[in-house]
């Protein structure tokens, strides 16, 4: 795609230099243009869409995924730091799939594996909704696979003997 010089509208300007910026998902670069050899410089950004259930479409922001996920946290030991934390693991495995466009349902489907490690109450909340848990028993059915799958230990429980007890 040619880009064209601001300034005398040539078409065949030439990269002088990029640089990649916020994570990785922008690209500046500076520009020159052999036609009146002034300088000037670009912003690319990789856009991810995301599809609503009404077919709109809308940028991809993780503010709305910590939005969405901060209800599912409420009154749990979740910070907002984790919360960033959260929502960029999840625009990163979304971007890694390669689309530009991803359906609603999708993103809160992504958000699941990222949260369970985070913290699994909230993940029980969060799953009833995009798994459209309809009884006790696809409840019951989520604890019995949660029970079954070991967690990853904390950095305290790792390195401690499994037959030394904890007193307060």
């Amino acid at each position: 795609m040619a880009v064209h010089c601001p300034f005398c509208r040539h078409d065949d300007t030439k990269v002088v230099d990029s640089r990649v910026q916020e994570d990785g998902t922008v690209i500046r670069r500076r520009r020159h243009c052999p036609s009146c050899e002034r300088r000037f410089g670009t912003l690319e950004s990789a856009t991810l869409n995301v599809v609503k259930r009404s077919g709109a479409t809308e940028p991809f922001r993780r503010d709305k995924v910590m939005s969405g996920v901060r209800k599912a946290c409420q009154g749990r030991p979740v910070t907002d730091d984790q919360l960033h934390l959260l929502a960029q693991e999840v625009e990163e495995s979304i971007r890694a799939t390669g689309q530009a466009e991803i359906d609603a349902h999708e993103v809160g489907m992504a958000v699941l594996p990222v949260l369970r490690e985070l913290d699994t109450v909230a993940y029980l909340r969060f799953a009833s909704v995009y798994r459209n848990f309809d009884s006790l028993d696809d409840f019951a059915t989520e604890i019995e696979q949660l029970r079954r799958e070991p967690r990853p230990q904390s950095p305290e429980q790792a390195g401690r003997p499994e037959h030394e007890s904890v007193t307060a």
